[in-house]
């Protein structure tokens, strides 16, 4: 059986970034935690919780303590409530993210409303929201447009969660356009997001079975599945080796293989070694 790795696979610029941090802090920091997950996937987050890193649920009694903001970021709000329990800050949030961010703010001081195609149950929508002062629309299926409340707004402004399918994205902006008078579209969908799916556009095509690797937590990757999906009906998604079943592969020569964003290159080769092995 052949075995065709996407060439996009695994972690993205953004997710290196925040564990490198992470890392670092867990040397030098006297206690360091974060508020959930760093990243979205378990593997990871079990090695960070390893390097002696904390994980909490709520934020409380900070002093001496460094929080780590995660890949995703976090609302204003949060950042203003740990600085005044004395949390020293660490920002780990990816700087596509914080791109966004800096656009929704500036365009919201503009005098345009803002709508954030995306999960509205996302930590990364759920951040960029927490950065405006009179919040903002999210919308994250061209079926869900709220007609009657966008059509009293004049001026909007869009802006993308990071890890979103282009074309659904644009088939959004098509329909506020209907309704809204003045739009300025912004497409933050970061540069690895892109790439990862114009491979897998590619890769089901050639294979006779597809292989995606990454947390049902996970975001881009879930993206990536329902791509595939529509493309080979042979498509599976997996958290680890351990979930691959022999009969998927009954009479398949081809196997294409893609991971998400926050997926380790160990997970991947242990993949790649298993399938190997049939």
């Amino acid at each position: 059986m052949r075995i065709t790795l996407a060439k996009s696979a695994g972690f993205c610029f953004g997710v290196k970034r925040a564990l490198k941090i992470a890392e670092i802090a867990a040397r030098k920091e006297k206690e360091t935690v974060m508020l959930g997950d760093i990243v979205h996937n378990e593997k990871v987050v079990k090695g960070i919780l390893a390097l002696g890193i904390k994980k909490i649920k709520k934020l409380s009694h900070g002093k001496n303590k460094t929080l780590i903001i995660r890949a995703h970021g976090e609302p204003r709000r949060i950042i203003r409530l740990a600085r005044q329990l004395g949390f020293k800050i660490i920002d780990a949030t990816c700087p596509m993210v914080k791109e966004i961010h800096r656009i929704a703010c500036e365009m919201e001081n503009k005098g345009y409303k803002i709508i954030v195609i995306g999960d509205k149950n996302h930590d990364e929508v759920r951040g960029i929201i927490g950065q405006l002062k009179k919040g903002g629309l999210v919308i994250d299926n061209p079926k869900n447009i709220p007609v009657e409340k966008i059509s009293k707004i004049k001026k909007v402004a869009v802006v993308v969660q990071s890890t979103q399918e282009l074309d659904n994205t644009l088939k959004i902006v098509s329909l506020l356009k209907r309704y809204i008078p003045e739009l300025e579209f912004f497409n933050t969908i970061c540069r690895t997001t892109s790439v990862k799916q114009k491979e897998i556009k590619i890769l089901p095509k050639k294979n006779d079975s597809m292989i995606i690797i990454g947390s049902k937590k996970s975001a881009n990757t879930k993206r990536l599945y329902e791509i595939c999906c529509r493309i080979n009906k042979k498509t599976y998604w997996i958290n680890s080796a351990g979930e691959i079943k022999k009969e998927w592969f009954k009479d398949i020569k081809t196997v294409g293989v893609t991971a998400g964003a926050s997926t380790p290159d160990a997970t991947i080769q242990e993949v790649i070694d298993y399938l190997r092995s049939f």
